[in-house]
């Protein structure tokens, strides 16, 4: 890329904001570039490649199973959670053949027991496929369904029970995406995980999370998928064009210390899950047609979990996508009639277009994020009783940086819910952001490609930290 001299450079950063310091212009300006593109074509095209018929013959083909209960039969080619898992898991290779072999289709499994909801010992199965990384294979990010349904009773096994909409519409999504995004090749590791045991106690993400550590795997967001295909609510509104996104506010595995440090500086809504979910609502708003999302500044719905609270609470950034308004007759219920009510989570339920919709907002997440470079680390900021504010972070090295064009520093009102100013500062480690008062805002940095892709935005310190 072309390098500017520093007037040059001034005309890049937003108007009316003042010039970085003259010591930083002295020291940077030869590490400074022009800003890559903004607009990432290849993003559209992932998204306009999402099929909802597809999307359709998977969660017929998942509903064919009768149930696929946790507890439920095993060894039937036809019915039952072991057929669901063995069809997933053929689907996934055959995604593979059509890539030449770019999937690592394994299962991850472990047995449980002696719990409320599984007291005799039932082995809870997982069928991931991985798709690794050109530069940093090891910097990875997850799409998660989970395969097994319910009824009323959560020990019923063999009832008839579709899950049409819980969860075979988040199970098809993640195959849809596998189908997408295998054509393309990334920087970083993208895990497409369909998962088991979430309604008997979110066992197949304990399971999973588990695995991830004792691996090494660096896991920098998790997309939890359940629900994505209902648009009629139990309060009569019908809305196919809104999805809620769900993140802790502090991380679950913040220390006493970090706590401290947190209460005096701030960082109560900008954990990695909540940046993770600001970064979605963008891409949203950029490649997804008629769509908007609704931010949920909650782990989950009132009292509630799913598939992601796992990764969160082992410290990785994870978020729930979802329906806006759900039905919850249709939800964990048996198969009847009742008062003119029929009761039951059947394929009537699932409205495909919507379902394409939000697996195409995961397909743009998944691509974007594995298209970045490495995400900022180790950020600091600095600027108490001064009229400036200094950001500082450690560069990547090695072919994992290979694509790093540079960083862009982000701030806002600390009221304001979505980083609202930004400025292209290069391919530096640090910048002072003069007459800009650390006081009156909230700052972080984000990683940008050489073709324009970013990272989340990343907060200084512990409490926004998406690790190394």
């Amino acid at each position: 890329m072309k390098k500017t001299g520093s007037a040059i450079f001034c005309t890049l950063l937003l108007a009316g904001a003042t010039a970085l310091s003259a010591s930083a212009q002295t020291e940077e300006t030869a590490t400074h570039t022009l800003a890559p593109p903004g607009e990432t074509p290849v993003l559209h095209e992932m998204a306009a490649a999402t099929s909802a018929e597809r999307l359709r013959h998977d969660v017929e083909k998942l509903v064919s199973f009768g149930t696929r209960h946790t507890l439920s039969d095993t060894k039937s080619d036809t019915r039952g959670i072991g057929a669901a898992r063995r069809w997933i898991e053929a689907e996934f290779n055959r995604i593979s053949e059509s890539c030449g072999g770019c999937l690592e289709v394994i299962t991850v499994s472990d047995t449980v027991s002696g719990e409320t909801r599984i007291p005799d010992p039932v082995e809870v199965v997982n069928v991931i496929a991985i798709q690794r990384g050109s530069l940093d294979p090891t910097r990875m990010v997850l799409m998660s369904g989970d395969i097994d349904s319910r009824v009323s009773d959560p020990l019923d096994a063999t009832s008839d029970s579709p899950g049409a909409n819980d969860n075979a519409s988040g199970v098809a999504g993640v195959l849809e995406a596998a189908r997408v995004l295998s054509r393309y090749k990334f920087p970083g590791t993208i895990v497409y995980a369909a998962l088991s045991g979430e309604e008997q106690g979110l066992f197949g993400g304990k399971i999973l999370a588990k695995y991830a550590l004792d691996q090494g795997w660096r896991i920098k967001a998790v997309l939890n998928n359940d629900m994505i295909g209902n648009i009629s609510g139990i309060n009569g509104v019908i809305d196919n064009a809104t999805a809620r996104v769900f993140s802790e506010g502090t991380r679950a595995v913040e220390t006493p210390e970090e706590a401290r440090l947190r209460r005096f500086t701030g960082g109560e809504v900008d954990s990695p899950s909540r940046n993770l979910a600001r970064y979605i609502d963008r891409l949203a708003d950029r490649y997804i047609p008629n769509l908007d999302v609704m931010m949920v500044y909650r782990l989950d719905r009132f009292g509630r979990g799913g598939h992601h609270r796992p990764f969160n609470d082992a410290g990785m950034p994870g978020v729930r996508i979802m329906e806006t308004n759900e039905d919850y007759t249709r939800q964990h219920q048996d198969l009847r009639t009742e008062n003119g009510i029929a009761y039951g989570d059947v394929l009537s339920g699932v409205d495909f277009a919507y379902n394409a919709k939000l697996t195409a907002l995961n397909v743009v997440t998944l691509g974007a994020l594995a298209s970045s470079p490495p995400f900022p680390a180790n950020v600091t900021i600095k600027g108490a009783v001064r009229p400036s504010t200094t950001l500082s972070w450690t560069r990547p090295e090695g072919a994992a940086a290979e694509n790093l064009a540079g960083y862009r520093v982000y701030w806002r009102l600390t009221t304001d819910p979505q980083w609202t100013y930004s400025r292209w500062v290069g391919d530096v480690d640090k910048v002072t952001l003069e007459n800009i008062v650390i006081d009156n805002y909230y700052f972080g940095v984000a990683s940008v490609s050489k073709d324009g892709f970013e990272s989340p935005v990343v907060f200084p310190g512990p409490a926004g930290s998406f690790g190394e």
